[in-house]
């Protein structure tokens, strides 16, 4: 295993899925790229639609895939930065206004944090809590279109915010696993911003562009433009759908018609031109079963379709339908369907390709790494080394403002300023603050 110098700070990434568990570890090189050291997947059988649904099979899963990050790394992890999904995810825009006393000084941080914490006392649902707050832009008295205000002079200070709430029993339920392992939890992240982290550009992100995740349990929706989260939401079907569609279409068993998905399964059925026939083992002696392959692409096809007809509703209901220039990116486990990037074009008349989470790994990374299976996890360990290295930073430039000095903080803040938007952005641990009604 390579030498990991000790001012290489190990971060370790824990995706929670409905198919499989997956511990990731890894720190930022000298070259800003990522190096995976340590990298644990197994089966996943106690969650349910992106929600753990049996606590003790996830803990069994979660052990397991940590033990084996573990023994590549050779040293224990005591601290995991976790994602959380499900159908229980949702979204909405509020707008927010802050009159400022003093109108003959400058907008600062600090007033942007009052605007931004403004955000955290909305009511909800009975049940639900924020996790993100996502400023749009701002408006300063009528100059509107404002990206970062700070420095600007004004009294009334105005923004749009995309917020992103969750279960908060979903949460719970997650902490509790991870704390059952021995380990604890760092931060919370939302799957698809950290999948979007993985496989999407700046520039796509810049242009407009639609980042669909298709998982086993749910479909992952995140929509970019001018390089802001301008819409996310979560699709209750996934991989898992199509199985059982093969499994009732074709009355075979769950695990052949994973195989036959696997293997054979198209998501376009006028892209199959020999129509081969696949014969499946019959049960306990009894006649073998047959089906076209094409039969089996039609099948596959209904259910995707589905799927797109949901994705592009959601795109619809952004308002950004016509100005996403990228188009879409397909990623997740569902995208390894051939010819579904075909099938997504024709279904939505928008440019379509596969997204493969390499952009940000070190050369000679493991060519397992390569897959879009392993989005959500690449996407986490990037996300949590971002955050890292800003919470550093702010303790950096707190300690400035405190007169004191903290050199292991100073060298992890070598690679640039202080940015409020990036640390509303990324920055979550208002969603671990102790609440009397959350503690377990």
């Amino acid at each position: 295993m390579e030498h990991i110098h000790q001012s290489q700070k190990l971060v370790v990434a824990l995706d929670i899925g409905t198919t499989k568990v997956c511990a990731i570890a890894g720190y930022r090189n000298e070259y800003d790229k990522i190096e995976v050291v340590g990298m644990g997947t197994v089966v996943s059988e106690g969650v349910t639609r992106g929600v753990v649904a049996n606590i003790d099979k996830t803990v069994k899963a979660i052990r397991e895939a940590i033990q084996n990050a573990e023994r590549q790394c050779k040293r224990e992890f005591k601290v995991v930065h976790v994602g959380i999904a499900g159908q229980h995810i949702k979204s909405l825009h509020h707008h927010g206004l802050l009159v400022r006393n003093d109108q003959n000084t400058e907008i600062s941080e600090v007033d942007v944090e009052k605007l931004i914490n403004d955000m955290y006392k909305l009511v909800l649902p009975p049940g639900d809590k924020i996790l993100h707050v996502i400023p749009q832009e701002f408006t300063v008295d009528d100059e509107q279109d404002i990206l970062d205000p700070i420095g600007m002079s004004g009294v009334r200070l105005e923004a749009n915010f995309h917020i992103i709430t969750g279960q908060i029993t979903a949460s719970r339920n997650i902490l509790k696993c991870v704390e059952k392992v021995g380990l604890e939890v760092a931060d919370m992240t939302l799957e698809p911003i950290a999948s979007a982290s993985a496989v999407l550009s700046d520039e796509e992100k810049e242009a407009g562009i639609a980042l669909v995740d298709i998982g086993g349990g749910t479909t992952d929706i995140t929509i970019f433009k001018e390089g802001i989260i301008r819409h996310t939401a979560v699709i209750p079907f996934g991989g898992n759908v199509i199985t059982k569609d093969i499994q009732e279409g074709c009355t075979v068993m769950h695990d052949q018609a994973e195989k036959l998905k696997v293997k054979f399964g198209s998501a376009l059925a006028d892209e199959i031109y020999d129509n081969r026939i696949i014969t499946i083992p019959g049960l306990r002696g009894r006649e073998p079963k047959e089906i076209s392959e094409k039969n089996l692409a039609r099948i596959i096809q209904s259910r995707v379709e589905e799927i797109f007809d949901y994705v592009y509703w959601e795109i619809q209901r952004s308002g950004y339908d016509k100005k996403l220039f990228g188009g879409i990116v397909l990623t997740g486990g569902g995208s390894l369907l051939k010819h579904i990037n075909l099938l997504a074009e024709y279904h939505t008349g928008l440019p379509a390709r596969i997204g493969e989470p390499v952009e940000h790994l070190a050369h000679g990374y493991n060519g397992t790494l390569a897959s879009p299976i392993y989005s959500t996890a690449v996407g986490l360990l990037i996300h949590s080394i971002n955050n890292k290295e800003l919470e550093a930073q702010i303790n950096y430039y707190e300690n400035q403002e405190d007169g004191t000095e903290n050199e292991d903080v100073e060298e992890e803040t070598t690679r640039g300023g202080r940015k409020l938007i990036d640390k509303l952005f990324t920055y979550t641990k208002e969603f671990f603050e102790a609440q009397p009604d959350s503690e377990f």
